[in-house]
């Protein structure tokens, strides 16, 4: 059953009926602040991450998830944790827009993360043009493949990450651009929102299926 997340007019998540997906609610989503339902943390160096609600008429709903700081710190990488899921194997999509950065100007999803500094990492980058899938161990980021295409900036984009085992399915504006196999984290996470750097990303939808 999918756990879809959007960002509504009424300043939370909301949720559709019980037949198309689990019910959830972000308490006290107010524009200008975190939502609580989110977990704020960082892998790497520089200043903290900060992610706000904010108002976007071009976002499904009118609001979105935006990571605002603009610390231009090259090995740092804001993090916004969904607390309420845990599991190994699940079917995760974003709609996100790269508004900005200098250094870096990404968006991306982790699954599978037991903390700041270990995860699994999909992310696509509108100034190289690519999306890219990573592990991350002990806070040392590793690629494990890679793909070229247009990621154009301000514009709504749409990233997917399944993960099924020790297999892992990476697509993007729904065309599936590769496979990878890796056993580094066989064990249940967490799923989080991801940004690098000076990037100023937006977020405004959030789907979460956990898989058998």
């Amino acid at each position: 059953m999918w756990r879809q997340l959007i960002f509504a007019a009424a300043l939370s998540i909301t949720s559709f009926s019980a037949a198309e997906a689990d019910m959830i609610s972000i308490k006290a989503a107010d524009v200008g602040g975190t939502p609580s339902d989110f977990d704020v943390r960082l892998t790497g160096g520089g200043g903290p991450a900060k992610w706000l609600v904010e108002r976007d008429a071009s976002a499904q709903d009118g609001l979105v998830l935006e990571q605002v700081s603009r610390d231009k710190t090259d090995y740092r990488f804001p993090l916004a944790i969904y607390k309420p899921f845990t599991g190994i194997n699940v079917d995760v999509q974003v709609r996100f827009k790269a508004v900005s950065g200098a250094v870096d100007r990404a968006g991306g999803i982790a699954v599978r993360l037991s903390g700041p500094d270990d995860y699994y990492v999909v992310r696509a980058n509108a100034l190289e043009d690519n999306v890219r899938f990573y592990r991350v161990v002990r806070g040392r980021r590793e690629q494990l493949e890679s793909a070229s295409l247009k990621v154009s900036a301000n514009e709504w984009h749409t990233l997917a990450l399944k993960a099924e085992g020790d297999r892992f399915t990476i697509s993007f504006d729904g065309k599936q651009l590769y496979t990878v196999t890796d056993k580094t984290f066989p064990n249940g996470g967490q799923v989080a929102l991801w940004t690098k750097s000076d990037s100023v990303t937006r977020f405004d939808r959030l789907d979460i299926k956990p898989l058998p």
